[in-house]
């Protein structure tokens, strides 16, 4: 028997043997492999989707907030302005403030200096006439030639006081 010769009766016995073993792959194997290939294949283009969908639900998203962040800078930016804009008009108001306060103490500086000045000037106009009489009355109780005189004057200008 050489075993590389073929031989009908094992051919034939070879051939059903292998048309059994793909009947019962099919019947009991090949419904179970594709079926659970088809639930995969389902699996994945259901996980595609979704992934499909949350990224543009995503983008949609970033979009959105996007926009928000825009708008809240815009706010901000709206705050600021506004903020140093009162902040400018307070500064301004106070510096005005300020100055009408400065004005009013310079006023009522001048206006004291005056008064003052006047009273110092008072003072010295009656010192002056009080000194005056005083000469008057000296010159008259005494009837002076022009040397006494002289000396007379000069004693009350020594008198006077160098203030």
């Amino acid at each position: 028997m050489d075993l590389i010769a073929p031989e009908p009766g094992l051919i034939f016995w070879k051939s059903v043997a292998f048309l059994i073993f793909l009947y019962v792959l099919y019947r009991f194997g090949w419904g179970p492999i594709t079926e659970s290939l088809e639930a995969r294949e389902e699996e994945i283009e259901s996980s595609i989707q979704r992934a499909e969908e949350a990224l543009a639900e995503a983008k949609e998203i970033q979009a959105e907030n996007k926009e928000a962040r825009r708008e809240a800078e815009r706010e901000a930016q709206k705050i600021l302005r506004e903020a140093r804009e009162s902040a400018e008009e307070l500064r301004e108001e106070e510096e005005a403030k300020t100055r009408r306060r400065i004005q009013q103490m310079q006023e009522q500086a001048q206006a004291e200096i005056e008064r003052e000045k006047q009273a110092a000037l008072q003072e010295l106009r009656d010192e002056v006439a009080d000194l005056a009489i005083e000469a008057a009355e000296k010159i008259i109780e005494r009837d002076l030639d022009e040397d006494q005189h002289r000396k007379l004057v000069q004693d009350a200008l020594d008198e006077f006081p160098t203030n």
